[in-house]
């Protein structure tokens, strides 16, 4: 064994010496585990979410706006994106941005701008990633329970909210 040890220490490589004795490890204790308790939570079908973004682009064509709608899960994750033929590069982000910040603050972009407006400590919250404080981004209820939130970029805020506002309603008939 020495001949084997001391090069391998001077090489700098760590040697561990093992005992061969049995009580030398110790004996598995059982985890105790926390109680656990189950979850249920409603979900927005990718059906209704394609829906949502396809309608509320085609109600935004009907005034004769361009747009892209995006639709995202109660986590931000997007589940539906629909642009216009015509739709400029920035409204996708801007459609996802409002869904996303819908989502994540459960309320309308245009009540968290008007917060943001009359409550200076709020303004933070338009610094956070991917939030983008505007009028568009609308939240999909189902039982009064957030599932997700739909967002449109393209028009105005009003009109966005609008378009993607009539579509939730028309497809989950609220």
């Amino acid at each position: 064994m020495k001949r084997v040890l001391l090069p391998l220490l001077a090489l700098g490589l760590p040697v561990a010496l093992a005992q061969t004795t049995p009580a030398a490890q110790p004996a598995p204790q059982p985890v105790q585990l926390a109680a656990t308790r189950t979850v249920t939570q409603v979900s927005l079908s990718l059906s209704a979410a394609v829906r949502i973004a396809q309608l509320a682009v085609q109600n935004c064509a009907q005034g004769g706006y361009n747009v892209t709608a995006t639709v995202v899960d109660r986590a931000g994750i997007t589940l539906a994106v629909a642009p216009a033929e015509n739709a400029g590069p920035h409204t996708l982000d801007a459609s996802y941005r409002k869904a996303y910040t819908r989502a994540s603050a459960r309320n309308t972009t245009a009540a968290i701008a008007e917060n943001i407006r009359t409550n200076p400590t709020s303004a933070e919250l338009a610094r956070i990633d991917r939030f983008l404080v505007l009028a568009g981004g609308m939240p999909i209820r189902v039982d009064n329970v957030v599932v997700g939130a739909a967002g449109v970029g393209g028009a105005s805020g009003t009109i966005d909210e609008k378009c993607v506002t009539d579509a939730i309603t028309t497809v989950l008939g609220r």
